[in-house]
């Protein structure tokens, strides 16, 4: 068992999927004790569950509800650390969602590969399929800029605690991208 001090601390946001679930399971695996949050808590339960039954030490991957647009969640979270660890090393803002409404039957029907098209390789013939209603833009502002900024605003006294020197990864894709009015 790692000592206090050798022991890293790591949050993952937005991890009960994709890839915030793979870099909790591959911090977890390298020692690292991680809390796994997710917005949904049933989701996030499951998501740890699966991980522990995959051979990841449940002393070391812990879960808690984090929803980064509510600034309670994000300051009861901030609480959990500070009394379980009393300061974090690691955090990865990866909680986002895409301001954009696909119409699917329409991006069939042109076929393209959803790999090209999510990669921006064909961003350009896909736009008639995308729409951003106002609604849309304003949670993803609220969730991929003010939530990672929420976040960080409020475990940033623990991440400066940090022994090892703190990192901060901020998660991104172009699903979020917004686009402008022409």
């Amino acid at each position: 068992m790692a000592t206090q001090l050798s022991q890293r601390y790591a949050v993952v946001t937005g991890a009960n999927k994709g890839i915030g679930y793979e870099i909790v399971k591959q911090l977890s695996s390298e020692g690292v004790c991680v809390v796994l949050t997710a917005r949904d808590e049933k989701r996030g339960r499951e998501a740890t569950s699966k991980l522990h039954q995959l051979g990841l030490s449940s002393d070391s991957l812990l879960f808690h509800q984090l929803d980064v647009s509510d600034p309670l969640s994000v300051q009861a979270l901030a609480q959990f650390i500070t009394q379980k660890f009393g300061r974090l090393d690691i955090l990865v803002n990866n909680a986002g969602v895409s301001g954009s409404v696909v119409d699917d039957e329409a991006l069939r029907a042109m076929n393209i590969d959803p790999v090209d098209w999510l990669s921006g390789k064909v961003a350009n013939l896909v736009q008639s399929v995308i729409k951003q209603p106002y609604e849309k833009a304003e949670e993803c502002l609220n969730i991929n800029y003010y939530g990672v900024k929420r976040v960080t605003e409020a475990l940033l006294p623990l991440l400066k605690l940090s022994p090892s020197g703190a990192r901060i990864v901020n998660v991104s894709s172009l699903r979020s991208e917004l686009k402008s009015a022409k």
